[in-house]
């Protein structure tokens, strides 16, 4: 595993974490890759809208991650890296970073399945729900998936499955310390009230656990998870020290080193405001190693889960402006990208701005003097607005909009809204061969797979949803079942 060092000073602002590469190289390679869109046909009058991944971007990100906890971390130790699959649910990209020495951490029998389609192995997979049927229980154990129980009943679950069918699975209790919550409410899961985990402030938990340990010696893990975005990372370490201290109290009281790994989490904020990528992870390591030395010192396995940091800055929606007008003296873009695959901006934008990038008809980021307007999406309600009164080059028809930092949680969780189709999703890689300028390509197949005659090659990761999925999923092979009743 290499190390990328520390983030260095550049045009953009830091590191991008992956190989030394910047975060300007990055916004780069971002531009040429928006440019190849449209001059491949990827991006056109017929394809208004795609979603690009930056397959270096995603894997620089993987080595910066393993750089960042193999520099803290005892030699020897075993570390696990599983990505949050909920942050990109996609089969290609899951492969991708399972290439790259990362594994994967479900919460659904949805995830668990993309997963294994992926090729992730059962012991580089961990299963984390508040919500786990005894089906999913069942199949996790038999395969011997890493297993962190949410509450008391769900061990009970746990409990009669080991004894009708001993599993090699790791199981550990998750635990909420109960530090406090960040910036955004629903994201918060370590608050007095959150629904996740054993809260271990309340009267008994504390008591009941050291119980649960030293009745089930098969109990060797402990999980928690304070972080997300809108946390700050002084909050996330508390969280993770005063869950290392409960292991510690765990072995003592059991008079045995039975807790033999701990899941710290994820939820590594991301930065929504400009390229740079901070904080980093080498950041956050090292403030671990600076709050909980004891994690690190070999004597714990470590399991992280991190999602949106691995993939969002590596991720960028591109939609056409269908139509350029006015209301009420202010300029309104309208375009292809909105409710349906930024549903938290468009509901919550102060919890969740999007930057937009404004590209002209062939591309090329768009120059200019700066108007205040606003960018508009596709569906039919009036807050269905990616940005408002946002000062851009102005937007005319035919140019697009680039709506970056998506990579996770927005184009792969598409919002139905008004039965919008979801848009293609496209990895690209840059060969170095040259300009992308104006490449041909025979419509949307000729970016597919190939350069196009320029020096970015694309591959479908999903393709465009066409109508006629709409319609099945819609009930369209049951039309008449409702009045046949």
């Amino acid at each position: 595993m290499g190390a990328t060092g520390d983030a260095r000073a550049n045009g953009a602002g830091g590191s991008a974490g992956g190989a030394g590469e910047t975060d300007a190289e990055r916004v780069a390679r971002r531009d040429e890759a928006v440019r190849a869109a449209v001059g491949q046909g990827l991006l056109g009058a017929d394809a208004p809208i795609v979603a690009l991944l930056d397959v270096a971007g995603i894997r620089g990100s993987a080595a910066a991650l393993r750089a960042a906890f193999d520099a803290v971390v005892a030699p020897g130790t075993p570390v696990l890296h599983a990505f949050a699959v909920k942050a990109t649910p996609l089969v290609p990209v899951l492969r991708l970073l399972g290439e790259a020495g990362i594994g994967a951490e479900v919460a659904s029998p949805g995830e668990l399945a993309l997963a294994q389609a992926a090729g992730v192995t059962p012991e580089r997979t961990v299963l984390d729900s508040p919500a786990k049927t005894p089906a999913e229980l069942r199949e996790a154990l038999t395969l011997g998936i890493a297993v962190n129980a949410d509450n008391p009943q769900e061990l009970d679950r746990i409990d009669a499955l080991v004894r009708s069918a001993p599993s090699g699975s790791p199981v550990g209790i998750r635990v909420n310390p109960q530090v406090g919550g960040g910036s955004i409410d629903a994201l918060s899961t370590a608050t007095a009230t959150s629904k996740f985990g054993v809260a271990l402030r309340d009267e008994g938990a504390r008591e009941w656990i050291l119980r649960a340990y030293a009745d089930r010696p098969w109990l060797t893990r402990l999980h928690a998870h304070s972080g997300s975005q809108g946390m700050p990372l002084s909050l996330m370490a508390r969280g993770i020290a005063e869950t290392y201290a409960l292991a510690e109290e765990i072995n003592r009281h059991v008079g045995r080193r039975q807790i033999d790994t701990i899941d710290i989490g994820g939820g590594l904020p991301v930065n929504f405001g400009s390229d740079a990528t901070t904080p980093t992870y080498a950041q956050y390591a090292r403030l671990l190693a600076e709050s909980v030395p004891g994690l690190f010192d070999g004597r714990y396995g470590l399991v992280t889960e991190f999602g949106r940091s691995l993939l969002a800055k590596h991720g960028t929606v591109v939609a056409r402006v269908e139509y350029a007008k006015s209301a009420g003296g202010r300029a309104v873009a309208v375009t292809h990208a909105g409710v349906q695959i930024a549903a938290r901006t468009v509901y919550a934008p102060a919890s969740w701005p999007l930057r937009i990038a404004a590209y002209d008809a062939k591309g090329h980021p768009k120059a200019g003097p700066e108007v205040v307007q606003d960018v508009a999406g596709p569906a039919c309600f009036a807050g269905d607005l990616l940005a408002e009164g946002r000062a851009l080059p102005l937007l005319e028809q035919g140019d697009h909009v680039a709506v970056l930092d998506t990579g996770a949680y927005y184009f792969a969780h598409h919002y139905a809204y008004n039965s919008l189709a979801r848009p293609g999703i496209y990895g690209f890689v840059t060969d170095g061969t040259g300009d992308t300028g104006d490449a041909g390509g025979a419509g949307g197949a000729g970016g597919r797979g190939g350069t196009g005659g320029s020096g970015i090659r694309f591959a479908v990761v999903r393709e465009p949803q066409a109508v006629e999925e709409i319609v099945t999923e819609s009930g369209g092979g049951h039309a008449s079942a409702l009045s046949a009743l």
